[in-house]
């Protein structure tokens, strides 16, 4: 059925992209006009710290003595300035976090697909609208707010991509590296009269992104002395600085000063999603324009941080990271970017209420502009009489409430004006919101249709070419044409009616989609009033008990995405499956083992997640366990009836041996040198990409016997699995392995003790003669278990390896045996097979369980696809965009990863029969013999 294989890849990968397009696509209108504070500014220039990687926390909070980490700083908020909390949004990444701070606005996840480098879209931002901006920093982030901007007026000046090394002796230089560059360029400007006079100019910014936080934060995790020495790099260089461009200037007072970071970082060093430490920055600003501390006695927040970092008598003014890029220009006198839709903080700002009341107008009619756009472009591609409008923004109410904001300004109403102008923007980006998901109801409609019909779909084939439950009927001709017919014109219509509106081609995609889909079901009417008529005969009590049973498992799939623990009591309920189907009594000692090593496995699920320190000794522990235990393997082999047939096999088996030995050796010498700041060797480095290589070929070059070839499978997926371990991960696979090279013969038992077949002997079982196709059984009832044990295991190897369900699972240490240097992809690609391994451990178990329960593999496989597609839609429903970021983070990782593992499985079924049954012969050498 490879047709049906690629239909069902294809309508997955529809379910899973369709996600983006419902609820997170690209915000961005064009055609504003720019919008501009008619009084003069209050700064001539700007100068923009982002400290890349910082937690509000590491900045604030006091040393166990009672002095800061940051002592310029806090010195800066307790005397001079203003501070606060800048809340980030999900991704929190190092391209979004640049974009809300100086474009004002959150870039839509679908960023992360292209790449966090260039830009997918154009966009305006506070450095387009400047005079000139000089930045320096990484060359990930500071180019593309120079390919966005318009005309010659943004330089960068970056340092090269190989220095972002996390294995590196202090990535601190990377932030002394932009200090000092900023000295020598003022210095040079003294010598250059084109540069000088561009510096005295108005509407001047500085950026400096200090990358080395973020760095050392990856390498080291956020508690540890080299990510707080950093801070107190950076605040050293922000004194020398800010210091310098006062002299430069002559201490005009002209100069205003930001200091922020683009986002946290989880304790265990990655970011990405939405927990607090992720989401909560700092950010101080002083100098021209800016308020001076105030001083207050009380000030609730939900969080309880002001006490610990002793700033309870000092306002806090949090604000959303997309307000600052409104701060800067209302700060230098440039239009608010254009599609920005933070709000001006106005408690930051110190200057007279007409000045604040004005600002307020213009930030408020930029939104409006926006509004305007998406509700034109909407209407324009909305037939007239389905077209439905925002109704607290019409025409008339904005015409209205523009009138009295300018009413009250002329009048010296300011704060009137400021509080009219904050409901106008909160109405006109509501009014954005709901014209940018206008289409979600009916599209998410659609592809919940496509879901319910495909899973139906599936259904029906098992049923039809795996059970003897239907009695095969001819379907008259004339039906069928009418059926085609039938759908088509459907079809046709739908099609219709998104051309005339002008949809976007996925629309197309995800609204044609369930016609065909529903078309295949509804051409087997006749299997269904089969299946009806079977399930009337049967007992009510039955069938309820059946679907009772079924439900329960698959919820408890789903729980356990939300509690780990769930895992465990599953397993644990597994262990006592031989004795409640009393399997137990035909083979005791496999019961007992079974037994034994699910409660060793339903350990791992309530284990410390991510995040926790590495232990180097358990993964070297795990190596040398797994050289033992293949030692073991090895002797019973020899002594077992088929021997190694020929010595090719054995110097298979040692050299895998080998190359379990050597990753044990080099994760301990990498973590050793790693940890005395010496970087990768080079020669580790060598082996560890040769294992990895190395590792997916040989398994094919070993005996295709059953357990000959499972057992070579896991000593060379283990030998790259210990490369990519840093504590009790290392030791999952040995423990899943075991519990599958039993369950493999528990299911034999299974097999007699309903007496479906006779039992095949497992020692001499084949894989390259299994697929003979008149021994395969029918389905049975037990055969839905299988496939929920199979589903079982493979969200077991998910979670049982301390990942978390979110996209920041990941700890970098893990692939530091293969490289340090910063490299999204490659990092990425690692840290996947390192979660791919584990099911592969469970596919090739599971494809020899079909192969000896004498099972097409197609039938089983079918059962799974029904099973996972349940979880899936399940999370499609759950998904949502609104409430904390943590919860909106989590339901689109839940949703993205259900689906990934739905692929992962049709994929990881042929990656595990060519495991299985193939076998690549060495050439051999023949011998002459002279007659």
């Amino acid at each position: 059925i490879p047709v049906f294989v690629l239909a069902g890849l294809l309508v997955h990968c529809v379910f899973l992209v369709s996600i983006f397009d419902i609820y997170f696509s690209s915000p961005l209108v064009h055609g504003m006009t720019p919008q501009q504070t008619p009084l003069p500014p209050p700064a001539k220039r700007l100068v923009l710290f982002v400290a890349d990687g910082l937690r509000a926390d590491s900045l604030y909070e006091l040393n166990s003595n009672d002095t800061s980490q940051a002592p310029y700083l806090r010195g800066i908020l307790e005397n001079n300035g203003s501070w606060g909390i800048s809340h980030t949004r999900v991704p929190t990444e190092s391209r979004p976090g640049h974009v809300a701070l100086i474009a004002g606005f959150y870039e839509d996840v679908s960023a992360v697909a292209k790449g966090w480098k260039e830009n997918p879209v154009e966009f305006d931002s506070v450095f387009n609208e400047s005079k000139y901006t000089w930045s320096w920093g990484s060359p990930d982030i500071l180019p593309m707010f120079a390919k966005g901007a318009t005309g010659d007026h943004v330089y960068t000046f970056c340092y090269t991509a190989e220095s972002e090394d996390f294995g590196a002796q202090d990535a601190a230089k990377l932030d002394i590296w932009v200090f000092d560059h900023v000295k020598s360029f003022f210095n040079s400007s003294r010598s250059n009269q084109t540069l000088f006079s561009a510096l005295n100019e108005e509407k001047v910014v500085l950026f400096l992104h200090l990358l080395g936080i973020d760095t050392n934060g990856h390498a080291h995790r956020p508690n540890s002395r080299e990510y707080k020495e950093n801070i107190r790099k950076v605040d050293e260089g922000v004194k020398e600085i800010a210091s310098m461009i006062d002299n430069f200037y002559g201490n005009d007072g002209k100069t205003a000063f930001i200091l922020t970071s683009d986002h946290g970082m989880t304790d265990w060093g990655s970011h990405g999603a939405g927990h607090p430490s992720e989401t909560l920055t700092p950010l101080i600003v002083w100098g021209a324009g800016v308020n001076y501390p105030q001083k207050v006695t009380s000030q609730f927040f939900e969080d309880n941080f002001l006490k610990e970092w002793k700033l309870e008598n000092l306002k806090r003014l949090d604000v959303n990271q997309a307000d600052i890029a409104p701060l800067m220009a209302s700060l230098i006198g440039v239009p608010f970017p254009l599609n920005s839709v933070g709000t001006l903080p106005l408690e930051y700002l110190n200057n007279s209420a007409h000045f604040k009341a004005e600002s307020m107008f213009t930030n408020a009619v930029q939104i409006l502009e926006q509004f305007k756009v998406k509700m034109s472009q909407k209407k324009e591609t909305t037939l007239s009489f389905l077209f439905t409008p925002f109704k607290p923004l019409s025409d008339s109410e904005q015409i209205n409430f523009l009138k009295k904001t300018r009413l009250y300004i002329q009048q010296q109403k300011y704060d009137e004006a400021v509080s009219l102008c904050k409901t106008l923007i909160n109405l006109a980006l509501e009014g954005l919101s709901y014209y940018h998901t206008y289409d979600r109801l009916f599209l998410g409609l659609s592809i919940a249709m496509g879901f319910v019909g495909w899973t139906t779909y599936v259904i029906l084939v098992i049923i039809k070419t795996h059970t003897n439950l239907s009695k095969t009927v001819q379907t008259n001709n004339k039906e069928s044409t009418v059926l085609f017919y039938g759908f088509a014109f459907v079809g046709m219509i739908i099609a219709f009616f998104l051309l005339i509106q002008m949809c976007p081609w996925t629309y197309y995609i995800y609204c044609l989609l369930p016609v065909p889909v529903w078309y295949a079901v509804v051409r087997e009417l006749p299997i269904i009033q089969d299946l009806a008529a079977n399930l009337l005969s049967l007992q009510i009590s039955q069938s309820l008990g059946f679907l009772l049973v079924c439900t329960l498992g698959i919820e408890i799939l789903v729980f356990s995405f939300f509690y780990r623990s769930t895992l465990t009591i599953g397993l644990l309920v597994f262990a006592g499956w031989p004795v409640i189907i009393q399997l137990w009594v035909q083979a005791k000692t496999t019961a007992l083992i079974w037994t034994l090593l699910c409660v060793l496995l339903a350990i791992f699920p309530s284990m410390p997640v991510v995040g926790r320190e590495p232990n180097i000794p358990l993964v070297i522990a795990a190596g040398l366990l797994t050289l033992l235990i293949s030692c073991f393997s090895l002797a019973s082999l020899s002594k077992s009836e088929n021997k190694y047939r020929n010595n090719e096999d054995l110097k298979v088996h040692f050299y895998q041996m080998l190359s379990i030995a050597l990753s044990t050796y080099v994760v301990s010498t990498t973590h050793d040198s790693l940890k005395n700041k010496q970087g990768l060797p080079v020669l580790n480095q060598i082996i560890s990409w040769m294992t990895l290589v190395s590792s997916s070929v040989l398994p094919l070059l070993s005996p295709t016997f059953l357990f000959q070839r499972l057992f070579s499978i896991l000593l060379s997926l283990m030998s790259t699995y210990l490369l990519l371990s840093t504590g009790y991960e290392a030791l999952f696979p040995l423990v899943l392995s075991g519990l599958m090279f039993v369950w493999i013969n528990m299911e034999q038992e299974a097999l007699q003790h309903y007496g479906l077949s006779l039992k095949p002997k497992l020692a001499v079982f084949n894989f390259a003669y299994a697929t003979d196709i008149t021994q395969f059984r029918q389905l049975h009832l037990d055969d839905v278990r299988r496939s929920f044990f199979f589903v079982f295991f493979i969200v077991t190897a998910f979670f049982g390896t301390g990942n978390i369900a979110s996209v920041n699972s990941f700890d970098p240490a893990s692939v530091y045996c293969f490289l340090t240097v910063f490299s999204p992809f490659m990092m990425g690609g690692l840290l996947v097979l390192k979660v791919v391994i584990p099911f592969v451990l469970v596919s090739c178990a599971f494809e020899a369980v079909q192969v000896t329960t004498q099972l097409s593999s197609k039938s089983l496989f079918l059962i799974v696809l029904v099973i996972s597609d349940i979880m899936a839609l399940h999370f499609f429903f759950l998904v949502k965009d609104y409430g904390s970021w943590l919860d909106i983070g989590t339901s689109i990782s839940h949703y993205v990863l259900v689906m990934s593992l739905t692929i992962f499985m049709m994929l990881m079924n042929g990656l595990a029969q060519l495991l299985t049954t193939k076998r690549l012969k060495l050439p051999r050498r023949t011998k002459h013999h002279s007659t």
